[in-house]
C-alpha cells in the first residue's frame, strides 16, 4: 500500500460504494418494468406498433449515448446521475397521464435519453473516484455488486408491480415507479466527485480543444480510433454484453417453448435472475482470471447457454442460469478491462462509444433472431447466437501477444485478449 492508500480511508471507498448499489437498487425499482407493454396493448396498440416503440426506444439510445458520454466529461458527472432519473420520470409520468401512441414514443426517448446520460458517467465516475482512493483494483468488484444490486430492484419490482396494479391501477403504477426515480436522484446528490485537473486528467495524445464538449468528443473517437488496446476492449465489452443482453428478451418465448405453463415461465425467469445476481457477486473471484481463464469463461456461457436452449425442457433453464452469470461476470470483468485501458480526459466517452456499439450490436441480434427463430425455432436461435461466445474466445486464445497476461487482479484480464 502506498502513502496514498495510508492517508486515505476505508469509509471513503465504502461511501462511494454504498451511494452506487443504492442508486442501481433505485434506479431498478420501476413498477412499470412488468406491465409497461400490458399498457400499451390495453392501450390499444398492435403489434407492430409496439415493435415499432422499442425500435424508437433502442434508436434514442444510440442517439444520444456518445454525445452525453462527452457532456459527461466536461460537466459534472453526479449532476448528470442526477438529471437521469428525472428524464426517465418524465416519460413514465407522460405514459399514465396521456396514454396514447405519441406519448409513448416521447415517453421512450426520454427513457433512452435518461439511459444514456447515465451510461460512460456511472463508470467513469466510479473508476476516477477509486484510482483517486488508489482503489482501482475494487472496481470489478464494486461494479459487479452495482449490477446485483440493479436486478434485485427488478426482482422487488416483480412482486410489487402486481399487488400495487391490482390496488390503483395504471396511475398507481407510474406513481410509484416516478417515486423511484425520484428516491434514485437524491440519492445520486452523495455520489463524491473529486475531478482531477485538465492537465492530471489529459494524456499525451490529448490537446487544449479537448477540454470543450467538441474536443473531447474527438478525443475519445481519436483513442479508440488509434489505440488498439483501447479499440479492442470496445469491441470486447459491447460483444460479450450485446449477445445475452439481447437474449434476455426471449427467455419468456423459450420458457413456453418447453411446455412450461405460463405461470411457471415467471418462476423460470426468477431461476435466471438469481445466475444473474451471482454473476455479479463472483467479480471478485473472475478478478483473477488471465486470457485463458477468460476465455474459459466465455466457452462456458455459449456451451450452457446452447446446451439450456437445446434440452427443450424446463429444468434446461438450470444451464441457461449458469451461462446468465458467466455471462454478467464476462461482461462486468470486460468493462473493468476497459476502464484500466482508457487515458486523458474523455474516459465517459471512451465508455459511451462502447455503450453505443453495445446498442447496435443488440438491434443487430434482433434481427438475426428474428430470422432464425422464424425459419427454426427459439432453441436454434438461442444456440446460433451463443457461437459470439465461442468465437470471442477462441480469438481470445489464438491471437499471439508479445507479452503473457499479467498473473493476478483485474491486470490479468486487461493484459489479455484482442488488441
Amino acid at each position: 500500500m502506498n502513502h496514498l492508500a495510508a492517508r486515505v480511508p476505508d469509509p471513503a471507498v465504502r461511501r462511494l460504494s454504498a451511494t452506487l448499489y443504492g442508486y442501481a437498487f433505485l434506479s431498478d425499482l420501476v413498477l412499470l418494468y412488468p406491465l409497461y407493454v400490458v399498457l400499451f396493448a390495453d392501450t390499444g396498440l398492435s403489434v407492430g406498433q409496439i415493435s415499432s416503440l422499442f425500435v424508437i426506444w433502442s434508436g434514442a439510445g444510440i442517439l444520444f449515448e456518445v454525445p452525453s458520454g462527452a457532456w459527461a466529461d466536461v460537466v459534472s458527472r453526479r449532476l448528470l446521475l442526477c438529471l437521469a432519473p428525472l428524464v426517465t420520470a418524465a416519460g413514465y409520468a407522460l405514459w399514465v397521464l396521456l396514454p396514447s401512441y405519441p406519448a409513448f414514443a416521447v415517453g421512450f426517448l426520454l427513457w433512452g435519453a435518461g439511459g444514456a446520460l447515465v451510461s460512460g458517467a456511472l463508470e467513469a465516475l466510479v473508476w476516477t473516484e477509486l484510482a483517486r482512493l488508489d482503489a482501482s483494483d475494487r472496481y470489478a468488484r464494486v461494479l459487479g455488486r452495482a449490477r446485483t444490486a440493479g436486478v434485485l430492484g427488478v426482482v422487488v419490482t416483480g412482486v410489487l408491480a402486481g399487488p400495487v396494479f391490482a390496488a390503483g391501477g395504471y396511475p398507481a403504477v407510474g406513481a410509484g415507479s416516478v417515486l423511484a426515480c425520484l428516491l434514485a436522484a437524491t440519492v445520486a446528490t452523495r455520489f463524491p466527485e473529486h475531478r482531477p485537473s485538465p492537465v492530471v486528467e489529459s494524456g499525451p495524445d490529448d490537446h487544449d480543444d479537448e477540454l470543450t464538449w467538441a474536443g473531447t468528443l474527438r478525443a475519445g473517437v481519436r483513442q479508440v480510433r488509434t489505440r488498439p488496446p483501447v479499440r479492442a476492449a470496445v469491441l470486447l465489452v459491447a460483444v460479450v454484453a450485446a449477445d445475452w443482453g439481447a437474449l434476455d428478451e426471449y427467455t419468456p418465448l423459450l420458457a413456453l417453448d418447453t411446455g412450461a405453463g405460463a405461470r411457471a415461465v415467471p418462476l423460470l425467469l426468477l431461476l435466471l435472475w438469481a445466475g444473474v445476481t451471482v454473476g455479479g457477486l463472483l467479480a471478485p473471484m473472475g478478478e483473477r482470471l488471465g486470457r485463458r481463464g477468460y476465455a474459459a469463461l466465455l466457452g462456458i456461457v455459449a456451451v450452457a447457454l446452447a446446451g439450456g436452449a437445446l434440452v427443450r425442457h424446463p429444468a434446461g433453464f438450470v444451464l441457461l442460469a449458469v451461462a446468465f452469470a458467466a455471462a454478467q461476470l464476462a461482461t462486468v470483468l470486460a468493462d473493468a478491462r476497459l476502464q484500466a485501458r482508457i487515458t486523458g480526459g474523455s474516459r465517459a466517452t471512451v465508455t459511451s462509444l462502447a455503450g453505443m456499439l453495445t446498442d447496435v450490436l443488440i438491434i443487430g441480434t434482433y434481427a438475426g433472431y428474428g430470422l432464425v427463430a422464424t425459419a427454426a425455432g427459439n432453441a436454434v436461435a438461442f444456440a446460433v447466437a451463443a457461437g459470439a461466445y465461442l468465437i470471442v474466445g477462441l480469438a481470445l486464445l489464438i491471437r499471439r501477444r508479445r507479452s503473457t497476461a499479467v498473473s493476478g487482479g483485474v491486470a490479468a484480464v486487461v493484459g489479455s485478449g484482442p488488441g
